[in-house]
C-alpha cells in the first residue's frame, strides 16, 4: 500500500506529510514500560511502509523521547518530516517547572532539542502550550527567528484558543494546530478551533485520535492499565465516566463489526473523513498496533456511517474532562 499524502498550511507555510503521522510519546512515557529497541523498530516500519510524519516533544520523558527518535532516524533523516515542541519546561532532572514562552527559553529549548535528535533541523516546531504571562507575539517572534536562522523550517502551535491562533499567525504562518480531536474528543468541532484554522488555511494534527487508546476497544477496566499509566488518573476513566463511556464505545463498537474492521480503524477511519487538511498522529510502541493503525488510511466511510458515528458518539457526548488539570489548554 502506498501512504497518501496531505498538505499542512498553505502558501509558503505549507508542509506535505504522509496522511496518518506517528506520535512517538507513549514510547517513552505516560502510557506504562516501554521498550527503546522495540519502539525504534516500530519508528523503522512506519518508514519503511511510507508514514513519514514523526511527533515528539522535548518534555516527553522527559528529554529521553527526542534522544530515541532521534537514534532512529539517524541513518534515515532524508526520509523524515519532523516535528516536535516546546513550551512545558522541565529541569535535568525530569521536574516539571511549568509552561515557559519567554523569547530566551524558546531559542535555548530548540537548541536543546536540535542536540538531542541529531539533526541540524526541525521540521515543525511547535509551542505546545500558551504561556499566559508572556504576548504570543513575543513568543512566535523568537520562533520566527528559528526560521529565519535555519533551525527550524515550520511552525505550529498546540492546544491554542481561536484568538491566540489569530494573533500568532499574524507574526508567522501557521502550519498547523495540533490538538486532541476523536469520537470522543469533539471540542473543536464547536469552540471556534476548527473553524479558525480553516479560515486561515492552518492544517490541523489530531493527537490522541483513538481517544487515548480507549476507542481502541482494549480498555474496559480500570485494571487493564498499568499501575503507572498516567490515565489511571484521567477524569474520562474514573468511575461513573469510564462506565458512561463504555456504552459510547460499545455504539462505535457495533458500526466497526458491521463494517467488519477493528474499533481502532474505525476510529481512525472518522479522523481522516473530516478533511484533507486533518492529519491524525495515532501513537503506539507495537508493530501489530501500527500495521493496524495504518491500514485504516485507505478506508473509506460512507455517508451513512458517519451519520452513525454522529449519532453514536455526538459532540459532548463524552463523559468527564480530557484533563484532570484543563488550566493549560485554549488559552
Amino acid at each position: 500500500m502506498t501512504v497518501p499524502r496531505r498538505t499542512l498550511g498553505s502558501g509558503s507555510a505549507a508542509l506535505d506529510v504522509s496522511a496518518e503521522g506517528l506520535g512517538c510519546m507513549g514510547m517513552s512515557e505516560f502510557y506504562g514500560r516501554g521498550d527503546e529497541h522495540e519502539s525504534i523498530g516500530v519508528i523503522h516500519a512506519a518508514l519503511d511502509a511510507g508514514v513519514n510524519f514523526l511527533d515528539t516533544a522535548d518534555m516527553y520523558g522527559p528529554f529521553t523521547n527526542e534522544t530515541l527518535v532521534g537514534r532512529a532516524i539517524s541513518q534515515r533523516r532524508d526520509e523524515v518530516v519532523l516535528a516536535t515542541k516546546f513550551g512545558n519546561e522541565c529541569r535535568p532532572d525530569g521536574t516539571r517547572v511549568g509552561v515557559n514562552g519567554h523569547p530566551d527559553y524558546v531559542r535555548q529549548a530548540c537548541d536543546a532539542s536540535l542536540g538531542r535528535l541529531g539533526v541540524d533541523h526541525i521540521d515543525l516546531y511547535y509551542q505546545h502550550r500558551v504561556d499566559t504571562s508572556v504576548p504570543v507575539e513575543e513568543t512566535w517572534g523568537a520562533m520566527a527567528e528559528l526560521v529565519v536562522a535555519g533551525k527550524v523550517r515550520r511552525l505550529g502551535i498546540s492546544e491554542a484558543a481561536p484568538a491566540t491562533i489569530r494573533r500568532a499567525h499574524a507574526v508567522h504562518p501557521v502550519t498547523a494546530v495540533q490538538t486532541e480531536w476523536s469520537l470522543w474528543s469533539r471540542d473543536v468541532e464547536d469552540d471556534g478551533v476548527l473553524a479558525t484554522v480553516r479560515e486561515l488555511g492552518v492544517g490541523f494534527v489530531a493527537y490522541s485520535p483513538l481517544g487515548r487508546g480507549f476507542l481502541s476497544g482494549t480498555i474496559r477496566s480500570i485494571d487493564d492499565l498499568d499501575p503507572d499509566d498516567f490515565r489511571r488518573h484521567s477524569p474520562r476513566f474514573q468511575g461513573e465516566n469510564f462506565e458512561r463511556n463504555l456504552e459510547l464505545l460499545d455504539r462505535a463498537n457495533q458500526i466497526a463489526a458491521d463494517r467488519k474492521i477493528t474499533p481502532s480503524q474505525l476510529a481512525l477511519a472518522w479522523v481522516l473523513a473530516q478533511g484533507d487538511d486533518v492529519v491524525p498522529i495515532p501513537g503506539t510502541k507495537h508493530r501489530h498496533y501500527l500495521d493496524e493503525n495504518i491500514a485504516a488510511i485507505v478506508l473509506q466511510l460512507s455517508d451513512e456511517e458517519l451519520r452513525a458515528l454522529d449519532a453514536a458518539a455526538p459532540v459532548g457526548s463524552t463523559a468527564g474532562d480530557r484533563y484532570a488539570d484543563m488550566s493549560s489548554v485554549y488559552r
